[in-house]
């Protein structure tokens, strides 16, 4: 029990962190820039997680619902169609935007030409999915761990530095906007693995140990980025935490940043290629088919449509989080 708990734990983490989060922007945007209040607001979103993304688990394992289209139908009722439709608009562009993530981390980082970048990711994801769930399960297991204890190290490294002022309003509904995005796209892998888990036990001390661990890892990165002087001028602050206190593990937090990219990039494709699959017979060739039309996707201006899709989401994100509270627990 306690090695699938685990495993439900890294692939819950795994999911909700990414490009954002890797680099450190999205922690800034939602809880440092906030200064000390950050903490408390940390600790709120680390108890949601554990809230909401348990009670999504076993909604879905009494569902037996085999994807996410299965769950928000439950959800929003007739609705739900409607909202399965835009949530696959917005999981291929988001996905197409990790994708394009790699390639920036290749090109940015390693300084080699960005295509070899998603070259590399679209053939890692291939092979990832040809296992299914095993993949992903296999691929957070080598992952998660590493940015856990180089999360670890940076907060070890660093003091807190932070300020106590009085904050504004936006910053405690921010652990409510920042739960309810990111599990609205977790649920595309969440979703099928607590129905294969199946056992509630299991899923609920995954669902705590994910929970967890999400929170001390915006612990620990908030504690690192607190330290960092004119924060909001970093296109990717936690990069300057690590030149500054890590600057020899430079090139394992590299690594780390396109590991965490990567496994949020295979769990859209995961979400995508399930959904697809349902209306079509030949999955590896749909699979091949979705991939190259992200590659494509993720090399024309698509910014100006992530910034009409993005707020309309997480208005959906909002609802979603509240249906999930008041929904009645299948039995």
């Amino acid at each position: 029990m306690w090695m699938r708990a685990v495993q439900i734990a890294f692939v819950y983490v795994g999911t909700v962190v990414g490009a954002g989060f890797a680099t450190g922007k999205e922690i800034v945007q939602f809880f440092t820039q906030y200064g000390a209040i950050g903490f408390v607001t940390i600790a709120a979103s680390g108890g949601l997680f554990i809230f909401f993304g348990t009670r999504l688990m076993m909604m879905a394992a009494r569902l037996h619902a085999r994807s996410y289209e299965q769950l928000n139908a439950y959800l929003f009722g007739k609705f739900g169609v409607l909202v399965n439709l835009f949530m696959f608009v917005v999981l291929f562009s988001v996905t197409s935007v990790m994708l394009s993530g790699a390639g920036a981390v290749f090109e940015e980082q390693l300084h080699m030409p960005a295509y070899v970048g998603l070259v590399l990711t679209i053939i890692l994801a291939f092979v990832t999915m040809l296992f299914g769930l095993n993949g992903i399960l296999s691929v957070n297991m080598i992952v998660v761990p590493m940015m856990v204890i180089f999360s670890l190290c940076i907060a070890m490294m660093n003091g807190s530095d932070v300020v106590w002022t009085k904050p504004p309003l936006a910053a405690f509904f921010s652990p409510f906007a920042y739960v309810a995005f990111n599990l609205a796209m977790a649920q595309v892998v969440l979703v099928p693995l607590a129905t294969e888990v199946k056992d509630e036990q299991t899923i609920r001390l995954g669902g705590w140990l994910g929970g967890m661990l999400l929170m001390f890892i915006l612990f620990s990165s908030h504690v690192a980025l607190s330290l960092l002087p004119q924060l909001s001028s970093y296109s990717i602050p936690m990069a300057e935490v690590v030149k500054r206190s890590l600057a020899s593990f430079y090139w394992l937090y590299v690594v780390i940043i396109y590991g965490e990219i990567f496994t949020s990039f295979i769990a859209g494709v995961f979400g995508l290629h399930r959904k697809l699959a349902l209306f079509f017979q030949q999955p590896t060739l749909i699979l091949i088919v979705l991939l190259l039309a992200m590659y494509a996707f993720s090399l024309i201006g698509y910014h100006a449509l992530l910034t009409f899709l993005y707020p309309l989401f997480g208005y959906m994100s909002i609802i979603f989080i509240f249906l999930l509270f008041y929904r009645k627990m299948p039995s």
